[in-house]
C-alpha cells in the first residue's frame, strides 16, 4: 500500500497561511531557507495585499508545501509519491528529492514574475462543475476568439473542468455554462491563464532557467499531473516542469495512475482541501484522502502508517 503526497496549485492560497503553520523546528528551517535564497522574509508574502501577486502565491504555496512535507518526513512518515496541481508540481519535485529546495525558491519567483508580467490583467480562469469535458470543449470551443480567446486548461474530475483565457471569454463560457444545467460555474482565484497556449513563451524561458539546474532521478515516485505518467528521467522531469504552466492538466487520470499503482491514501499539503475531494472521489472503498490543512498532525501521521498496512480503513 502507498502514500502520495499532493500539492495544490493556486486558487488554494488564503491570507496568512504561512503563519497559521503547525509549529514544528522543519516548518522554521523551510521558511528561513526560504528567506534566505530570496533576500526577503517570506512571511510576509501571505497577507491578503501580497496575494494579489502571483509571484508572491506561487512561492507561498511552494514554501507551505515544503514545509508541511518535511515535518511529516521528520516525524516519520515519507511518501512513496508525489504529485502536485501546477506550481504544486515544484513542492511535488522537491519532496520527491529530485529538485533541490533552493533552485525551486529561485524557479518559482521566476515562474511567478513571468506568468504576471505576461498577463497583469484581463486574464484569468474559470472552473465548470457538473459538466463533462465533452460538453464544456464545445462551449468553449463555441466562444473561442482571438479578442477573447478560452481554453480547456484543467481535467481534474470528470465533471470538473478548468477554463483558462480572457475576462469575457470566461464570462461567456460561465454563462454558457449555466444555461447547459451545469451545478456551478464561476471565477477562480487565479489571474494569469493557466495550462494553455497563452504562455507558451512564459513556458521556453523556464526551459532556458532549468538549463543550468541539476534534476535528479528520483527516489520517490514523482508523478506529472499533466502527462498522468510516473517520470523518473531528469531530462524529462525538467520539461515537465517548465512547461507545465502552458500545458494542459489532467489531475483525474494522475490520481486514477496513482491508486492503480497502489496509493491507499493521499494526503493534500497545506492550505488547500479541493484535491483530497477530488482524489478521494475517484478512490475505492479501501482508500481515503485527507486534507493536512484540516487534520491533526498526529493524525495524519497515524493514517501514514496505518495506510501501509494491507487491513487499512478509511478515516471518515
Amino acid at each position: 500500500m502507498s502514500v502520495v503526497f499532493t500539492f495544490p496549485g493556486q486558487g488554494a492560497q488564503e491570507p496568512d497561511m504561512l503563519d497559521r503553520l503547525p509549529a514544528h523546528t522543519a516548518v522554521d528551517a523551510t521558511l528561513d531557507e526560504a528567506s534566505r535564497v530570496l533576500g526577503e522574509d517570506v512571511r510576509g508574502l501571505d497577507s491578503a495585499e501580497s496575494l494579489h501577486s502571483t509571484r508572491a502565491v506561487q512561492l507561498s504555496l511552494l514554501v507551505a508545501g515544503v514545509a508541511c512535507s518535511r515535518l511529516l518526513a521528520a516525524e516519520g512518515c515519507r511518501p512513496d509519491m508525489t504529485m502536485g496541481l501546477s506550481i504544486g508540481a515544484y513542492a511535488a519535485a522537491v519532496c520527491a528529492e529530485v529538485l533541490n529546495f533552493d533552485d525551486a525558491v529561485r524557479l518559482v519567483s521566476l515562474r511567478g514574475h513571468l506568468m504576471e508580467t505576461a498577463f497583469p490583467r484581463d486574464y484569468g480562469m474559470a472552473a465548470v462543475i457538473g459538466l463533462d469535458q465533452d460538453r464544456v470543449e464545445a462551449i468553449v470551443h463555441q466562444v473561442h476568439a482571438p479578442e477573447h480567446p478560452v481554453y480547456v486548461a484543467n481535467i481534474n474530475a470528470a465533471d470538473q473542468i478548468v477554463v483558462a483565457g480572457h475576462d469575457t471569454g470566461l464570462a461567456k463560457v460561465i454563462d454558457l455554462a449555466i444555461q447547459a444545467h451545469a451545478k456551478r460555474a464561476k471565477r477562480l482565484a487565479i489571474s494569469v491563464p493557466s495550462h494553455c497556449a497563452l504562455l507558451n513563451d512564459a513556458a521556453a524561458q523556464m526551459a532556458d532557467a532549468f538549463k543550468t539546474i541539476q534534476i535528479r532521478r528520483s527516489t520517490i515516485g514523482y508523478l506529472s499531473a499533466n502527462a498522468a505518467r510516473l517520470i523518473s528521467d531528469p531530462l524529462r522531469i525538467a520539461d515537465d516542469l517548465a512547461h507545465n504552466m502552458a500545458r494542459q492538466v489532467h489531475w483525474h487520470d494522475c490520481a486514477r495512475l496513482a491508486y492503480e499503482r497502489g496509493m491507499r491514501l493521499a494526503v493534500e499539503m497545506p492550505p488547500g482541501s479541493v484535491l483530497t475531494a477530488i482524489t478521494r472521489g475517484m478512490m475505492c472503498s479501501g482508500g481515503d484522502s485527507i486534507a493536512f490543512a484540516n487534520s491533526r498532525t498526529d493524525t495524519v501521521l497515524e493514517l501514514c502508517r496505518r495506510a501501509r498496512d494491507d487491513d487499512f480503513l478509511p478515516y471518515r
